[in-house]
C-alpha cells in the first residue's frame, strides 16, 4: 500500500534528480516555496497531509516527468517499517540562526543522524542534551526526540526556542493567548511564563535516550 513517508520521499527523490530542494521544485512548479516543506507535511495536530493531485501534476510537467516515472520512484523508496534517520542538533546550534524554519523544522542538510525510534512520527528530529541545566530528568549527552507538528497539552515536556535564541526543555503547565507558562526540569532552576509574541517555536518531547 503507498505510505505517506514513500510518496513525499519521491517528491524528495525527484527533486534531487533535478538537482532542486523541495522549496526549488515548488517555485518551479509555480507552487508557494512553502508547499512541500517538512513543516506541511503534517498537520496542526500531527495527522499526515497528502500532497495534492494538482501538486503532483505540476511537477510532472515542470520536471518533464510522467506519471510512471514518478511512480517508479515511489516504489524506490523504502517502506515505513525500515529505518529512517533524523537530523541530530545540540541545543547550541537549536539557538543559533539559519538552523530552522518557521515551524521549527530543521532547515539545510549536512546534519548528523540518528536512527529514529518507533512509534515517533514523520518530521521528528533529535536534540542532542548539552549542560546540566535539565538534571535530574535530562543529563548531559541525553538525546531527546521532538515533534513540531504534535499536539501539546498541560503537564507535556516541550523544547522551546524563543526569540532571543534561547532554547530550553521545560513542562508545559498551561499557555494562553498571551503567554506559555513553563515549569523547569531542574529545581534550580526557576519556572518560567514567557509571552507568545516571543515564543519562535515549541516542539513536544515524544522520546529520550536514558
Amino acid at each position: 500500500m503507498l505510505s505517506h513517508q514513500q510518496i513525499w520521499a519521491a517528491i524528495d527523490a525527484l527533486a534531487a534528480r533535478h538537482a532542486l530542494s523541495a522549496s526549488g521544485l515548488a517555485r518551479r512548479a509555480g507552487l508557494d516555496s512553502t508547499a512541500f516543506n517538512k513543516s506541511k507535511r503534517l498537520s496542526a495536530d500531527g495527522r499526515p497531509r497528502w500532497p495534492s493531485t494538482e501538486s503532483l501534476a505540476k511537477i510532472m510537467e515542470a520536471t518533464g516527468s510522467s506519471l510512471i516515472e514518478l511512480f517508479a520512484l515511489v516504489e524506490q523508496q523504502p517502506a515505513a517499517a525500515r529505518r529512517r534517520a533524523v537530523p541530530l542538533l545540540g541545543f547550541a546550534q537549536a539557538g543559533s540562526g539559519g538552523y530552522f524554519d518557521d515551524a521549527g523544522f530543521p532547515a539545510g542538510q549536512g546534519w548528523e543522524e540518528v536512527d529514529l525510534p518507533a512509534g515517533a512520527s514523520e518530521g521528528a528530529y533529535a536534540l542532542q542534551v548539552q549542560g546540566d541545566s535539565m538534571l535530574p530528568l535530562y543529563r548531559d549527552g541525553d538525546v531527546l526526540i521532538v515533534e513540531p507538528g504534535a499536539s501539546m497539552r498541560k503537564g507535556d515536556r516541550v523544547v522551546v526556542k524563543t526569540s532571543t535564541g534561547e532554547v530550553m526543555a521545560k513542562v508545559l503547565a498551561g499557555r494562553t493567548a498571551r503567554s506559555i507558562e513553563l515549569v523547569s526540569l531542574n529545581p534550580t532552576h526557576a519556572d518560567r511564563s514567557v509571552p507568545t509574541v516571543e515564543v519562535e517555536w515549541m516542539a513536544r518531547i515524544v522520546w529520550a535516550s536514558q
